[in-house]
């Protein structure tokens, strides 16, 4: 698993993604990043290595801004390092990415924008879904979201800026977990409540195939058709501990409800055009049919 958090309002922004990003660090990671919007440019700072080591990076860094998106990564397509770290970038530079879950269809996507000139920088899946959104935008970053939705196969949430668009950001899921915290003035996303709980209580849950414009002033949800959906704000009312363990009555029940994504999330990234991918492992299409066990 991995951790997404976005904040839109006039806190110290870099504070709130790392907080929000520590109350996430249970779901396990190998990197981390954020992305601030800053006069109408993107700074981006991410590394391998833990939270305290992002921490240290952004001590440098004089980022303020009005709206951003954080990340933290566990591995699944390219090793950990600092390129492949979230948040990805469009080529234009406009448009920056973080992203929970696996592009099934990524290696047909990335064929596809090679052939329109796109250059990837990274060996990950999500950098396909940034240049994707580049290559859908026309204007409306919502729409190329959208549109980007409906080119994508498999499981996401998605956590969106653009420069285009300096006082909001967009989010979208597909079975991947995705919350929206909705405060005074300023508003959230996050892969789950306790990265928020310090702020806002009041949430909206996303439901698959949704996507949603955040600005400081409130949020609207969409289908994949365009159309708005209403969606009542559910108030949380378990206190930190009963949040992390998402409101199960223990962690022995949250982890045995959440064996089937996690199975998936294993399995997922070793399916490539149907067939079974071993890359650093050097085992045989005929081993593997045969089902010898494997000694190491």
């Amino acid at each position: 698993m991995c951790g997404i958090v976005g904040y839109i309002g006039n806190k110290n922004i870099s504070s709130v993604l790392l907080n929000g990003l520590k109350k996430l660090e249970y779901r396990g990671y190998d990197s981390a990043g954020i992305a601030i919007l800053k006069n109408k440019r993107i700074c981006v700072v991410k590394t391998k290595g833990r939270l305290a080591v992002l921490e240290e990076k952004l001590k440098n860094e004089k980022l303020n801004g009005f709206a951003g998106i954080g990340h933290t990564r566990w591995a699944t397509h390219g090793e950990p390092n600092d390129v492949n770290s979230h948040p990805h970038i469009s080529n234009n530079g406009k448009i920056a990415v973080v992203h929970n879950g696996i592009i099934e269809n990524y290696i047909k996507l990335k064929d596809f924008l090679t052939g329109k000139g796109f250059e990837f920088r990274s060996e990950t899946d999500t950098e396909v879904i940034a240049h994707l959104i580049e290559y859908n935008y026309k204007g409306d970053i919502l729409k190329a979201v959208m549109n980007t939705m409906n080119d994508v196969e498999g499981a996401y949430a998605l956590g969106v800026v653009c420069t285009d668009y300096p006082d909001r950001f967009v989010a979208a899921r597909k079975d991947s977990p995705l919350i929206v915290g909705i405060g005074n003035n300023e508003n959230f996303i996050a892969s789950d409540i306790p990265a928020i709980l310090e702020y806002t209580r009041d949430i909206y849950i996303l439901e698959d195939k949704e996507i949603v414009s955040i600005t400081a002033d409130g949020a609207e949800i969409y289908n994949l058709l365009g159309e708005k959906v209403d969606r009542e704000i559910f108030h949380v009312d378990w206190d930190v501990s009963s949040a992390e363990k998402g409101g199960y009555e223990h962690f022995m029940m949250k982890e045995i409800c959440d064996e089937p994504s996690v199975i998936k999330a294993t399995i997922n990234p070793r399916i490539q055009n149907n067939k079974i991918v071993f890359e650093k492992l050097n085992i045989s299409d005929e081993l593997i049919k045969n089902g010898s066990m494997l000694e190491f």
